[in-house]
C-alpha cells in the first residue's frame, strides 16, 4: 500500500552541540511515526555519541536515499553526509570540521528538498560563529537557505499554538533597526506572512496585526516618525492589495491580544521586538519556520547550548513542534497541489 506520510527530513545541527541528543530523544516518539516519515541528515558516528548521553538504545540504521528508510519508531533512518573525526571532536568545543559538517548537512537536505525527494525539512541548532569559522559568511540558517533556494523575498517567523510572529529585520544591531526600515520591506513582509498563512497553514482569510517601532506607536509622532512616514503607509498599501492587516499598534500592547486570538500573527520591526513577547508564552515549544521559500522549512527555536551537550539534559520539546509543524505544513501542501490539478 502507498504511504502517505510525508518524509521529513531532519538535519542533526552542530555535531557538538544538544542537535543529536535532542534527535535521538524527540524520535522516541511514536506519534512523530504515525503522522510523518522522519529521516536524519547528520554523522553516525555523532548520534552513537549521543546514544551514550541520552541511554536511547535506538537503532541507527544508514540509509543511501530517502526512498530507501524504513520509518519505524525504535530505529533511525539516518543519510550520514559528513563524519567527523571522532578522535578531535568534543562535546562543546566547535571547530572548522565541525562548523563545515553543520553546513553540509543543510545544503545536503535543500537540495533534497528542491527536487522533490523529501516534503519537508527541519533544522537542528547550529552556531553562527562556528560557520564562520568554517569559512561561511552567512547569519544563519535563513541566509543559506535563500541563496541555495534563489529567494529574494523571504521571512523568519517564530510560531506556535497561541502566538505567530513575523520579522521585518532579522539580525542586524539595534541601532540600524530605523534606517534599514521601508515601506516596501514592511509591504513585502506583510505579503509573505499572509500567503504563508493561508498556503502552509491553513488560515483562509488570515488576519495579520504590525507593530509599531516606538513606544506607544510613536504617540502621533511625539517619540518618533516612524509609524507616521514608513509603517502606517505600509499598512494602507496592503489594505489596499485586499490583506486583512491593522495597525501599527503599541508593542506593549498587540502582542497581548494576538496571544488571545485577535490575530493570526503580527509582523515585528526587529528581531526581539518579536521573539521577547513570543518566548514568554512559548519557550519550551516555539518554532522557527522561514517564509516565502520554494520549500517548507521549520526549526527548533533555540541554540545549540554547547554547556549541557552531551549531558543528555536537553529538553527536545521544540524538535518534535518542529517536526510537528513541517509536517502539518507538507501534508496542506499536498492537499493544495491536488486541489490544483483537479
Amino acid at each position: 500500500m502507498k504511504d502517505y506520510r510525508p518524509i521529513i527530513g531532519i538535519t542533526m545541527g552542530d555535531p557538538v552541540g544538544i542537535g543529536p541528543e535532542i534527535v535521538l530523544t524527540a524520535l522516541r516518539e511514536p506519534a512523530i511515526y504515525k503522522a510523518c516519515r522522519p529521516f536524519v541528515i547528520g554523522d553516525a558516528q555523532r548520534l552513537e555519541a549521543a546514544k551514550k548521553c541520552t541511554g536511547t538504545g535506538l537503532n541507527i540504521r544508514t540509509i543511501d536515499t530517502p526512498d530507501s528508510g524504513q520509518y519505524e519508531c525504535g530505529s533511525i533512518d539516518l543519510l550520514s553526509v559528513f563524519e567527523c573525526d571522532p578522535d578531535n571532536t568534543y562535546w562543546g568545543k566547535p571547530t572548522v570540521q565541525t562548523g563545515k559538517a553543520m553546513v553540509e548537512y543543510v545544503i545536503k537536505a535543500i537540495d533534497l528538498a528542491i527536487c522533490g525527494s523529501i516534503a519537508a525539512i527541519v533544522t537542528c541548532p547550529i552556531n553562527k560563529m562556528a560557520m564562520r569559522i568554517a569559512g561561511y559568511a552567512y547569519n544563519g540558517h535563513t541566509e543559506l537557505l535563500a541563496e541555495r533556494t534563489k529567494t529574494d523575498n523571504f521571512a523568519m517567523m517564530l510560531a506556535g499554538d497561541k502566538l505567530r510572529v513575523v520579522l521585518v529585520t532579522i539580525h542586524i544591531p539595534l541601532k540600524d533597526v530605523a534606517s534599514t526600515l521601508s515601506r516596501e520591506k514592511i509591504v513585502k513582509t506583510i505579503s509573505i506572512t499572509r500567503d504563508a498563512l493561508d498556503e502552509r497553514f491553513g488560515f483562509e482569510k488570515p488576519r495579520i496585526a504590525v507593530a509599531g517601532l516606538n513606544p506607544h506607536a510613536g504617540e502621533g509622532g511625539m517619540f518618533g516618525d516612524e509609524e507616521e512616514n514608513i509603517i502606517t503607509p505600509a499598512v494602507n498599501y496592503a489594505k489596499k492589495q485586499g490583506i486583512d492587516v491593522s495597525g501599527p499598534f503599541p508593542p506593549d500592547t498587540i502582542f497581548y491580544h494576538a496571544a488571545k486570538g485577535r490575530y493570526d500573527a503580527v509582523v515585528c520591526m526587529y528581531h526581539d521586538q518579536g521573539l521577547i513577547p513570543f518566548k514568554m508564552i512559548h519557550f519550551v515549544d516555539g518554532v522557527n519556520t522561514t517564509l516565502g521559500l520554494p520549500i517548507i522549512r521549520t526549526s527548533v527555536d533555540h541554540g545549540t547550548a554547547y554547556d549541557i551537550a552531551g549531558t543528555g539534559k536537553a529538553d527536545p520539546g521544540s524538535l518534535i513542534a518542529a517536526i510537528n509543524m513541517a509536517t502539518h505544513q507538507a501534508v496542506i501542501s499536498q492537499k493544495r497541489s491536488s486541489q490544483n490539478i483537479l
